[in-house]
């Protein structure tokens, strides 16, 4: 089956503090967003790729890869007002049928095991998404105070999220609502159920300067070089 990946990068970083959106800071000499998209080529170099960037980054994205003689097959899709217009954006540019990934633009540190995984879990049952287990001790708020809850019952959710391409074209029709946090639970929304696989601790989202330099040291493996 043919494969796809949605690069989602239209956040504007503010929690991170700095000029430039997250997506474009350096990370060990490159933007981030090009670890990310070297991720997904160095796991298949025939997976195509979509970028989906703001139509104002547009051109400093050229700049970039002409700058740091980026190669990396991709085209690009504009971005829309919240990430559920960015997805479908992104996913109108796939015509043919295959599967689908959809990643975060700041998550460089996924591994090829990892998409490997999401991808054969969704050619097998149509929807896959990597979690980890909660390892934290957990509370929930309550009327009077809070309360202990069974963390064993919890997991985290991380990207890519791959669908079947008809999956996820029929679950980006419904009209966007609160709930949708992610593309699983968009694709839920229309009544697709969704397996899990591990995810990889590594596979960190780039959100905060504390994150950015737990990036520069996982650079320093070889593994994410």
């Amino acid at each position: 089956m043919e494969k796809y990946g949605i690069i989602v990068a239209g956040g504007k970083g503010l929690r991170m503090g700095a000029d430039l959106p997250k997506q474009f800071l350096p990370l060990a000499g490159r933007p981030v967003l090009m670890h990310t998209l070297y991720r997904f080529f160095t796991y298949d170099p025939d997976i195509r790729l979509i970028l989906v960037l703001p139509r104002a980054h547009q051109a400093y994205w050229k700049e970039l890869c002409e700058r740091y003689v980026f190669t990396v097959p991709h085209r690009i899709a504009d971005g829309g007002a919240t990430r559920f217009e960015s997805v479908r954006n992104g996913l109108a540019l796939i015509t043919g049928d295959g599967l689908v990934a959809v990643h975060d633009g700041v998550r460089p540190f996924v591994t090829a095991e990892t998409i490997g995984a999401c991808f054969g879990e969704a050619a097998r049952s149509g929807a896959a998404i990597p979690v980890l287990p909660v390892t934290d001790t957990l509370r929930e708020q309550t009327e009077t105070g809070s309360r202990t809850v069974d963390r064993s019952r919890y997991c985290t959710v991380q990207t890519p999220q791959v669908f079947r391409s008809g999956i996820l074209r029929e679950a980006y029709r419904q009209s966007e609502n609160t709930g949708f946090t992610d593309d699983a639970s968009v694709a839920e929304a229309a009544g697709y159920p969704v397996a899990w696989v591990p995810g990889n601790r590594e596979n960190i989202k780039l959100t905060t300067p504390f994150d950015l330099q737990v990036g520069e040291l996982l650079c320093t493996n070889a593994r994410f070089r």
